[in-house]
């Protein structure tokens, strides 16, 4: 009895073993091809003649959206204008926040975006290219507290708040930076940097890039004179897995950067690279 038992187990065991087998290689019948076939957004943008890029236009002097016009400016600005002007389409700048930059290539809302800090947890989900800037971090506070905040660590303190902007790498960074400190996160358009202005924080983190204009734009704030963290790396977003229009734009950044076309921006803009 107990033998005919194990052996009706077993055999259900083996006959549900095939029938999934059965339908994980249905699965992959179905989406294999699908998926081998997939249009590559360079295949998209040839064919429609636009070339979408998602942009935020509050990364001074990356990317700067003018309220009068609502038109864009800037360093990936000129980078986007010329890489449509070169593939021969109309170029349209798509609207993104910083907390949603990311999902915007994974919904496909646009081709590209702007350039954003390489970091693990956004190469989880989307594709990057290569890079074609390099920046170091480094503090913003008011001026008039920079002798009691003149060092990384003196702002690593209970008694301190740090602001930072939902969705950015440097939200990531201040958790590493500063773990004993308040973090209070703002969402766009505020700004982590206006929080400081306001008073509601003691200071924030920032692109070196970003901090030099900052600090000539508003007066009261002051770099903190510790030097510079976290060298990091800029690259556009593309969607994962499309080998072809990422290989594209990699081959047309090495083109570019050989013809002296972004030793040109940096120049134009006052930019340097690390």
């Amino acid at each position: 009895m107990i033998v005919r038992q194990d052996y009706r187990h077993n055999f259900f065991l083996n006959q549900l073993l095939i029938d999934m087998k059965k339908i994980f290689a249905l699965l992959l019948f179905i989406i294999l091809p699908f998926s081998l076939n997939a249009e590559s957004n360079l295949d998209k943008i040839k064919s429609s003649g636009v070339l979408k890029v998602g942009t935020t236009g509050d990364w001074d002097p990356m990317t700067v959206k003018d309220p009068a016009t609502n038109k864009y400016k800037g360093f990936d600005i000129d980078v986007m204008n010329e890489l449509a002007k070169d593939m021969g389409v109309k170029i349209e700048f798509v609207p993104a926040e910083w907390k949603t930059i990311v999902s915007g290539i994974t919904s496909s809302r646009y081709d590209i975006s702007t350039s954003v800090t390489k970091t693990p947890k956004r190469a989880e989900v989307a594709g990057f290219t290569d890079t074609y800037y390099k920046y170091g971090t480094v503090p913003l506070v008011l001026k008039k507290n920079l002798k009691k905040f003149s060092t990384w660590d003196s702002l690593n303190n209970n008694d301190v708040t740090i602001a930072t902007t939902l969705g950015t790498s440097q939200e990531e960074k201040a958790k590493e930076f500063f773990p004993k400190s308040k973090l209070n996160s703002v969402e766009a358009p505020a700004r982590d940097f206006q929080e400081v202005l306001a008073g509601r924080a003691d200071g924030n983190i920032t692109s070196s890039t970003e901090a030099n204009k900052l600090v000539i734009k508003y007066p009261q704030l002051a770099i903190v004179p510790d030097g510079e963290k976290n060298p990091a790396f800029l690259a556009m977003m593309v969607p994962k897995g499309d080998d072809k229009w990422n290989s594209y734009v990699n081959d047309w950044i090495k083109k570019k950067k050989s013809s002296g076309f972004f030793t040109r921006l940096l120049d134009k803009y006052n930019l340097k690279s690390l």
